[in-house]
């Protein structure tokens, strides 16, 4: 396949490296390869993982976050740690950014919920990916109304955070919280409105990242 420039897309600020490949497409590449390597361990599939991170395209990406989360029976509490390197060194936009911690992070911390407060340590950080990572991570499980506690601790660590792509991860997390506990966030954002940063413009991302 050939490799096109960086581009920068609308739904993206900064440059980004893709084939132009539609992600529904993307989705049966990664469902049909998957069938001829899950047979094997987890650490080779995390190796290849690895591999289609570090060449940067969004595709690539995709598929890896999308193996990653396949294979989500499998973690164990190490797991962590590779998936915390991916998102300080491969993760440099929103959608991957999203893709992975949506699902295979997300599945992560269900199952050993006791790593949640790590999630608080990636909002304190200088990486404005791990910061967003920190509240995406949880969309799913607070979408089923788990964690609300730690949706509030998060949202409070990233209240005050100029960046509005950090801004609008954590605004997710809450709104898909708000399925569940729809009194408790209101009251939440009712009491903190004054103190958050002023909401950036809306724009076609933020509506976007909304559909998972």
């Amino acid at each position: 396949m050939r490799k096109q420039k960086p581009v920068r897309l609308a739904f993206f600020k900064e440059e980004i490296r893709c084939y132009g490949v539609k992600s529904a497409l993307v989705g049966r590449i990664a469902k049909n390869y998957y069938n001829e390597i899950k047979s094997e361990d987890k650490k080779e599939i995390f190796d290849l993982c690895e591999e289609l991170f570090r060449s940067d395209y969004c595709e690539e990406a995709f598929i890896a976050a999308d193996w990653a989360y396949l294979i989500r029976n499998d973690y164990s509490e190490d797991d962590f740690f590779t998936f915390e390197h991916w998102i300080e060194n491969y993760v440099n936009n929103w959608a991957k950014c999203d893709t992975l911690c949506n699902h295979a992070v997300g599945s992560f911390i269900e199952k050993f919920p006791e790593y949640v407060e790590k999630l608080k340590v990636w909002a304190l950080s200088d990486n404005r990916w791990v910061r967003r990572a920190a509240a995406v991570t949880l969309i799913l499980p607070a979408r089923k109304g788990n964690f609300l506690n730690e949706v509030f601790e998060i949202s409070d660590l990233l209240l005050k955070d100029g960046d509005d792509l950090v801004q609008k991860g954590y605004g997710w997390m809450l709104k898909e919280a708000s399925k569940s506990h729809r009194q408790e966030v209101f009251e939440y954002v009712m009491n903190n409105k004054k103190k958050r940063c002023p909401e950036p413009p809306s724009d076609m991302q933020s509506r976007k990242c909304h559909q998972i």
